[in-house]
């Protein structure tokens, strides 16, 4: 890869000389040669946020440290992995998830550097949806966002609660495990979850400066607890004296095999892929936060780069102490605790250890789903901005005191509370939460990079930091694995005549029927309406005449069809 700075001058302020859009490193919904015009003056951010269309409305609080602590608070591996050790370890055992970590790592990586790379190109808050806009060809730009827009969006409301639920179902896990005649009910975890989620809600509504200070801490927490965890376990297991060796021996951990679907051995594995997808799907939260991030087109990609990378390395270490010293997964995976990492840890550490690892775990998990719902909201906002939602003006509304899109925030935590619901449902029912959320971040994520791949290719105007002649190698690399990946997250574990409703995988539904009602809308009315991003800024159409008026003039936009001509209300 390669980062090249490349000139920055003084773009667009009405009171500095004017530069075009080509001047910019950015691919933009606005032509070469058009000036974007602002009342003000600009930082060298803010010229090239003008430059994609959009005025200034967040403050640049936000550095590639913060930027990466919410997006590693996102990722949150300890609490993560806690979440999903079910699949990791229940579908394919202790080779499932040392090997499958690592296969699955490898094009999670090219995901993720692909992404960046279009970050630094586009670093808006729109980051995906705006980039399938601008990049698919003539005509196909508005329903490339609409998909891509509303995958995206359906994963990041997911995101909170799932990370929440579990949070609860800890802490839950935690009581029980110390007071073994309490039993957790279902309305308690919902309870909790609910008062978690308003909690979350409260300090994203909260001014940009200090998210970004609790989100500084909350990643550096865990952080701090994830190598106290690779630490501990290890030290203080009590496997020898359940007569057994400390460690399980490396040819059961890289080759003995857990039966834990009625799939071949070789789907289970990539069935068990959904614990690290899910794990490390938090990586594209820099993308959303590059408005509020100075030096966005570098500092942003960066930070998507690190987090899947030291995410990925952490979280394969993690794997290797938990397959090393697992007992028994039959009783792990169907516990009464309700929760397979309580379970683990009782299996193998003492239990004020397991108590004192779960509280490590929980503080993760508080911190990690704050960052979701700061990242979740950002999203919110930016759609709003381009009139995708009902009531798009009120979520699109920057609360004067904080700065911050207050109005979006709230809508997600209600939207969420509402999606724990499923619990009531069953365990089948609230696992499809984290399946629509991998499955949905996949769609999102790689929609626009597919577009780059094999319909723009070289046509694309590269930011300062990109991955130059590799860029289409590792972007086809993302592309094939997620078509692979897709279908299998929706498998059941069993098939046949055990398949039941309570045993169904309701990802396809839980996902596939608010995406369905989408494109019914697209079809029936958004496609009327929807031109994609819609710029909020005044250029000047520079060499051009706008029906008789002189050529420079400066006109109004009103929307952008398909990132490739700007529309304006009088029409071009």
């Amino acid at each position: 890869m390669s980062v090249s700075n490349g000139p920055q001058k003084a773009l667009v302020s009405t009171t500095a000389q004017r530069h075009s859009i080509a001047d910019k490193p950015v691919t933009s919904v606005l032509r070469d040669g058009d000036v974007p015009v602002y009342d003000g003056d600009l930082t060298a951010d803010d010229e090239v946020l003008a430059a994609l269309g959009y005025k200034p409305e967040f403050k640049r609080e936000f550095s590639l440290w913060t930027s990466f602590c919410v997006s590693f608070a996102v990722l949150g591996l300890l609490p993560s992995f806690a979440s999903t050790l079910y699949y990791g370890m229940g579908y394919a055992g202790m080779p499932g998830m040392v090997w499958g970590w690592i296969i699955a790592m490898f094009f999670i990586q090219c995901v993720a550097m692909s992404m960046a790379e279009l970050c630094s190109s586009m670093p808006t808050s729109g980051g995906l949806y705006y980039a399938a806009a601008v990049l698919a060809p003539p005509g196909w730009g508005p329903l490339a966002a609409w998909i891509t827009g509303w995958s995206n969006w359906l994963s990041q409301i997911s995101g909170a609660p799932s990370v929440d639920y579990a949070l609860s179902s800890m802490i839950l896990a935690t009581a029980s495990m110390n007071n073994p005649n309490y039993v957790p009910e279902n309305y308690q975890t919902f309870l909790l979850t609910a008062l978690i989620m308003v909690i979350h809600g409260c300090i994203s509504s909260m001014p940009t400066k200090w998210v970004a200070t609790f989100n500084s801490w909350g990643s550096s927490f865990n952080i701090v607890a994830l190598v106290v965890v690779l630490i501990l376990i290890p030290a203080d297991t009590n496997r020898t004296s359940q007569n057994l060796p400390k460690f399980n021996s490396s040819r059961d951990v890289w080759g003995k095999f857990y039966q834990g679907t009625e799939f071949p051995i070789g789907i289970s594995i990539l069935m068990s892929f959904l614990s690290v997808i899910w794990t490390m799907s938090g990586y594209d939260a820099p993308f959303h936060l590059s408005e509020e991030c100075s030096n966005a087109n570098i500092a942003s990609p960066r930070a998507i780069v690190m987090t899947s990378g030291f995410g990925g390395l952490f979280g394969w270490f993690l794997q290797l102490v938990v397959a090393y010293t697992v007992v028994d997964i039959d009783t792990v995976i169907d516990s009464d605790l309700g929760q397979p990492w309580a379970a683990y840890l009782v299996e193998v550490v003492s239990t004020k250890t397991a108590t004192a690892i779960l509280a490590l775990t929980i503080v993760a998990g508080f911190s990690m789903g704050q960052g979701c719902m700061v990242a979740a909201s950002r999203v919110t906002f930016a759609y709003a901005r381009d009139d995708c939602f009902p009531f798009s003006k009120y979520l699109a509304h920057i609360n004067t005191t904080t700065r911050t899109p207050v109005n979006a925030v709230w809508l997600n935590t209600t939207l969420g509370i509402l999606m724990t619901l499923l619990l009531f449902g069953g365990s089948v029912a609230i696992g499809a939460i984290f399946s629509i959320g991998a499955c949905a971040a996949f769609v999102a994520f790689t929609t626009p990079i597919f577009i780059r791949v094999f319909f723009v290719r070289n046509n694309f105007r590269r930011g300062p930091w990109n991955l130059g002649r590799f860029s289409i190698p590792i972007g086809a690399c993302a592309c094939s694995f997620v078509v692979l990946m897709v279908p299998i997250m929706c498998f059941p574990s069993v098939r046949g005549d055990d398949l039941t409703a309570s045993l169904m995988n309701w990802t396809c539904v839980v996902y596939g029927v608010p995406m369905l009602m989408v494109m019914v809308w697209w079809v029936v009315s958004a496609r009327k309406w929807f031109k994609g991003p819609k710029v909020n800024i005044e250029h000047q159409m520079l060499g051009r005449v706008i029906e008789g008026k002189e050529q420079g003039e400066i006109s109004p936009v009103a929307s952008v069809d398909a990132g490739k001509s700007a529309k304006v209300d009088e029409g071009i």
